[in-house]
C-alpha cells in the first residue's frame, strides 16, 4: 500500500503544477509601430520649429554702400575784363610798362608830410616810360589799393616816349582820422589795364 500512496502523492502534484497560472509572456515589440510614432515625433518638431521660425522679424539685408565714382576735374582756361585795373597787370605781349627812381619818385610831399585833418592837397611824382610803347591820350593814373583818399587823378595831356620821365599827380582830400594814412596808385593804359610798379602817397593826419 505504501507505494501505491507514494504514487497519487506524485500524480497529485502534477496536476497541481499543470493547472498552476502561466506567467504572462512578454509582447513582442512592434517595430512598425515604433517607426511610425518616431517619424510622427520628427515631423511634429520640424513643423514647431518652422512656426517659430516664420514668426521671427527677418533682418533686412545689408545695402552695400553706393561707390561714389571718383570726381571729374575740369580746367577752364578763361581770359576776363579788368576790373581793378590797379591791381591787376598788362597781359603778356603788351609793350606797356612804368618804373621810378627811388631818390627821385616824390616830387612834393614825401612819406610822412603832416597833413590837416580833412584838407585838400596834391601828391605828384616822377615816372618813367620803362615799355615800347609811347604813352598818350587814355594813358592815366589808376588807384591800386590802400586809402583811396578821395583820389582824382590829374589828365596826361603829353606824349612820353620810351626812357622818357614825366610827372604825374593826384588831388586827394585828407582823411578827418588822426594817424598814419596810405594810398597806392599805378599807370594803366587806354584799355583799362594797370602796368608797371605801384607808387603811393604816406601821410600823417593831425
Amino acid at each position: 500500500m505504501k507505494p501505491k500512496h507514494i504514487s497519487l502523492t506524485i500524480l497529485l502534484a502534477l496536476l497541481l503544477a499543470a493547472c498552476a497560472p502561466k506567467a504572462t509572456p512578454m509582447p513582442t515589440p512592434d517595430i512598425s509601430a515604433i517607426s511610425t510614432a518616431a517619424a510622427k515625433t520628427v515631423i511634429a518638431e520640424i513643423s514647431a520649429t518652422a512656426a517659430a521660425a516664420a514668426s521671427l522679424t527677418p533682418l533686412a539685408s545689408p545695402t552695400s554702400e553706393p561707390t561714389s565714382a571718383a570726381p571729374t576735374v575740369t580746367v577752364t582756361m578763361t581770359v576776363g575784363v579788368l576790373t581793378t585795373p590797379g591791381i591787376l597787370g598788362t597781359p603778356l605781349g603788351l609793350c606797356d610798362d612804368a618804373n621810378f627812381n627811388k631818390d627821385t619818385v616824390d616830387v612834393n610831399n614825401p612819406d610822412g608830410t603832416e597833413i590837416t585833418p580833412g584838407s585838400d592837397f596834391l601828391k605828384t611824382w616822377k615816372i618813367k616810360n620803362t615799355g615800347a610803347c609811347t604813352w598818350g591820350a587814355g594813358y592815366t593814373v589808376v588807384f591800386a589799393y590802400g586809402e583811396k583818399m578821395d583820389g582824382t587823378p590829374a589828365s596826361l595831356n603829353i606824349p612820353v616816349i620810351p626812357n622818357q620821365e614825366v610827372e604825374v599827380s593826384v588831388q586827394f582830400k585828407a582823411p578827418t582820422t588822426v594817424g598814419e594814412h596810405t594810398s597806392t596808385w599805378r599807370m594803366a593804359n587806354p584799355s583799362g589795364y594797370a602796368f608797371g610798379q605801384f607808387f603811393f602817397v604816406k601821410i600823417i593826419v593831425r
